[in-house]
Parts: structure tokens; C-alpha cells; sequence
């Protein structure tokens, strides 16, 4: 009698990849209630509570407009609105990398004895990132009612920017957050490439039509870093200039690759999570 064919495992498949993904965002009763949470306990028992966000990036904001503003003999009218709105966008992506990096040796008590998909605390991330954001962006209509800035109907395509900048921050958190859970290092040197990153991407600093002239194809070199095309899609529709076409290209296309590397690692690793926490 010839035994029965052993049941094959489809624990490493894409089928249940995207199974945990969907299982995860059906869970948003559990996400929501996680990410709001997270930012009451960051300030609780404090007398603003979550305005602190708004308060601190604000301040920074401005005192580093106003300074590089007047260091480089910018108008600050033009110049302050820049800055406040990069450094906003840059804070979703700095946070999102960060923070993900850490979210599951961070949570690891609750990935123990919660029987949840991971990706709850995938999403749990993005949406804590997404209402710090919230916060955040009530400086620049400050802004707006102060300086009047040119808006105009391309603001409209800020919509898609954040929606991209969503997806992205999924894939990172899903890439770096299992990958720095195996690896510790991982996460640690995710720091310091970010902090790296900062001064490389035009958020403090403008890379204009006169620095251009003058640098040259050396003024090239900053479209190799993907974030200055991260930042290009979401500041430039709110400021009223036109973005060019390849800069969102090169983010879909990065989206793109980063989800498929996240479908990927989620399939091989997403068992191991619990054990390598």
C-alpha cells in the first residue's frame, strides 16, 4: 500500500502574504485603537498633549527658515513656506523609516501573545505616522493664511503624493522592520543613513535655477538621491510650482520595487517574526 503524499506547507507562499495584508487591514478596529494610543501615551499627563507635535515642528520650522533664509538671502515670504513644508514631508518619511525599523522588536509582547496578522502593526505605524502628519500640516495653513503663497489647482495632485508616500511607508516598514528584527544592526545603521539623507535632500536648502548655472551637471547629482523626488511630488503642488513628470516616474517606480521586495520578504520571513523577536 503506498502511504499518503506528506501535506505540502504554503506557509512561504505569496498567497499568504497577501493574506496577512488582508487579514491586517481588516483588523483596523485593533490598528486605529494601537496608533491613537501610541500618541496619547507619547504625551500624556502633558498640558498640550498632542498639539506638542504641532508646537515642536512648528518652532523648528520657522527658526530654521528664517535662519537659512537669511543666511542664503532668500525671501523669507518664498523661502519660509518651503522649508515648513519639508520638513513636514520629510518627518512622514524619516518616522516611517525609523519607527518601522524597530516596530516589531519594539512590540514584542504583544506579537507574542496577540494572535494578529503582522501586518496590524504595519499599519499601525503608517496610521500613527499619518496622524502626525495630520498635526503637522496645520503650520503650513497657518502659513497660508500668513504669506498667501500661489496655490493653485495643481495642490490637487497632493492627494496622490501622500497616497504614494502611504504605500511607501507599508513596503519600508514591512522590508525594515523584519530584516532589523533578524539583523539588529540593521536598524542602527538605517539611522544613520537617514540622518545622512537629511542634508543631502533639498529640505533646508534650494537647489534654483542660479545654483544651477553655476554648479553645473554637478547640480545633477542631488536627482540621484530618491528622496528629493519623494519630497518634489508633495511640496511642489502646495507651493504652486510645476513638477515635472519623472519625478513622479521615479517614485512609482520605486514604490513599485519597494512593494514587490515587501511581498517577497513578508512571504519568506513572515513566520520567523515571532521567534526573532
Amino acid at each position: 500500500m503506498i502511504p499518503p503524499a506528506p501535506e505540502v506547507s504554503d506557509s512561504r507562499t505569496f498567497r499568504r502574504a497577501f493574506a496577512d495584508l488582508q487579514d491586517g487591514l481588516y483588523s483596523s478596529e485593533l490598528w486605529l485603537h494601537l496608533g491613537w494610543t501610541d500618541i496619547k501615551q507619547r504625551y500624556r499627563r502633558s498640558l498640550l498633549g498632542p498639539l506638542w507635535i504641532t508646537v515642536a515642528t512648528g518652532v523648528t520650522a520657522i527658526a530654521m527658515g528664517l535662519l537659512y533664509g537669511t543666511l542664503f538671502g532668500f525671501s523669507i515670504k518664498e523661502f519660509l513656506p518651503y522649508v515648513i513644508l519639508g520638513l513636514i514631508f520629510w518627518n512622514f518619511i524619516q518616522n516611517s523609516i525609523l519607527e518601522g525599523a524597530v516596530v516589531f522588536s519594539t512590540n514584542e509582547g504583544l506579537i507574542k501573545q496577540l494572535p494578529a496578522p503582522i501586518s496590524v502593526h504595519v499599519y499601525r505605524v503608517v496610521w500613527r505616522q499619518l496622524i502626525i502628519f495630520a498635526h503637522n500640516i496645520v503650520i503650513f495653513l497657518v502659513v497660508v493664511a500668513v504669506f498667501r503663497p500661489p496655490i493653485t489647482w495643481s495642490a490637487l495632485l497632493f492627494f496622490p503624493a501622500i497616497a504614494l508616500f502611504v504605500l511607501n511607508a507599508i513596503w519600508v516598514t514591512i522590508v525594515f522592520g523584519i530584516l532589523s528584527t533578524r539583523f539588529r544592526d540593521i536598524s542602527q545603521l538605517t539611522a544613520t543613513v537617514v540622518q545622512l539623507a537629511f542634508f543631502m535632500t533639498p529640505i533646508i536648502w534650494r537647489l534654483g535655477p542660479e545654483v544651477g548655472n553655476k554648479v553645473g551637471s554637478r547640480a545633477r547629482l542631488v536627482e540621484l538621491n530618491p528622496l528629493y523626488h519623494y519630497i518634489e511630488i508633495t511640496r511642489g503642488p502646495l507651493l504652486g510650482e510645476h513638477v515635472a513628470f519623472y519625478h513622479w516616474g521615479i517614485v512609482m517606480a520605486c514604490t513599485v520595487v519597494g512593494c514587490a521586495a515587501a511581498l517577497l520578504v513578508l512571504r519568506n520571513y513572515r513566520s520567523r517574526v515571532a521567534y526573532w523577536v
